[in-house]
């Protein structure tokens, strides 16, 4: 149930609204204005979920799913409009959106990998489909990457040849930039067009990943550079923004679990997705983790993750920071989840202290 704390800032869902309603209306736009309208149904959607308590997860996952819809149709749309063919190509999804779950306020990270050995003569082609989807997608409610992760720049629409070297430089080098490039695009997942090649690429990363120990002691070293923010006394500690005590949900919070499962994926060779949850139960079956443990990374993980949802549906999309929170506003029984989560998530840094740093 939504607590009480956020519930009276709530709008009310119309009743007829469903998903069923969205999807089609998504697939039924015929403009980049329709679909921005109904894209923002997405959120509406989410507070309904929310009300009738379904589950994290499922919330995440049907936000991932209408996003990869609204993705699609407008990689198609704009395909078709310049005679490009989506059999010799994928749209690539990265980051939080490449694991299917996303919470309601998030920006781009996305590519373009080609099915070609040079792509010199079609890549500015690509170039351009890329460069009109994220122009389009921004319209619709998903700011551009910051980061210029984005399909629509030269170093994300690349053959396959090209996108497997800048992954095993990143792999063999090691260097913090190639560490933060592969906590966003080791995350890759296949969206529009030849899936086949995504596949490939994420079993070339699972593959070569798994026999690099260097790379994967520099990606436990990266996962224990923030700390669990709770002090010996179990007390939240906070950051401040703009003069005020804020606790950082997405940073301080859900990505903790997010490295040490990429990490764990990695180590073991996984290839069951790229989902966190779907990542922490297969490392724990590889590693013998009891099961009252695992069960904690992950209740840990999802609680973090409906904080965040909270928070996005009860301030505005464009307020600043969707994952910053001051902690008297969450509620005594909120406040208590926080702090069971990030307990979680210091036991899992702990083990990681174990594997890599004996």
């Amino acid at each position: 149930m939504v607590d009480a704390a956020f519930s009276s800032v709530m709008t009310v869902v119309e009743p007829a609204l469903s998903p069923a309603s969205v999807r089609a209306a998504i697939e039924a736009a015929r403009s980049v204005d329709e679909l921005a309208l109904a894209a923002g149904n997405i959120r509406h959607l989410t507070l309904a979920a929310m009300e009738r308590g379904e589950s994290t997860p499922s919330m995440t996952r049907q936000i991932s799913q209408f996003n990869d819809l609204v993705t699609e149709q407008l990689v198609r749309r704009t395909a078709a409009e310049l005679g490009l063919d989506l059999g010799q190509a994928c749209w690539l999804a990265f980051g939080s959106q490449g694991r299917s779950e996303q919470t309601l306020a998030t920006d781009q990270d996305n590519g373009l990998v080609l099915d070609c050995d040079d792509a010199g003569s079609i890549r500015a082609r690509w170039l351009e489909l890329g460069q009109r989807v994220n122009l389009a997608l921004d319209a619709c409610g998903y700011p551009l990457c910051r980061g210029q992760v984005m399909a629509g720049q030269p170093d994300c629409c690349l053959t396959v040849a090209e996108w497997c070297t800048r992954f095993d430089r990143w792999m063999e080098h090691g260097a913090p930039e190639d560490l933060l490039n592969a906590s966003i695009y080791f995350d890759v997942r296949g969206l529009v067009g030849r899936r086949d090649l995504a596949t490939g690429m994420r079993h070339r990363i699972t593959t070569r990943a798994a026999g690099l120990p260097r790379f994967l002691k520099q990606m436990a070293e990266n996962a224990l550079r923030h700390r669990a923010p709770l002090n010996w006394l179990g007390t939240v500690r906070t950051t401040r923004h703009d003069g005020q005590p804020m606790f950082d949900l997405k940073m301080s919070g859900t990505a903790l679990f997010v490295e040490a499962a990429r990490l764990y994926a990695l180590a073991h060779g996984i290839p069951d997705g790229t989902g966190t949850v779907e990542r922490l139960d297969a490392a724990a079956r590889a590693m013998r983790v009891p099961a009252d443990e695992t069960q904690r990374w992950r209740h840990g993980f999802e609680s973090l993750q409906r904080l965040r949802l909270q928070v996005q549906l009860r301030f505005p999309v464009s307020s600043g920071n969707p994952n910053l929170v001051a902690l008297q506003t969450l509620g005594k029984a909120n406040l208590e989840l926080l702090r069971h989560a990030l307990r979680a998530a210091r036991l899992l840094q702990q083990r990681i202290e174990l594997d890599y740093r004996r």
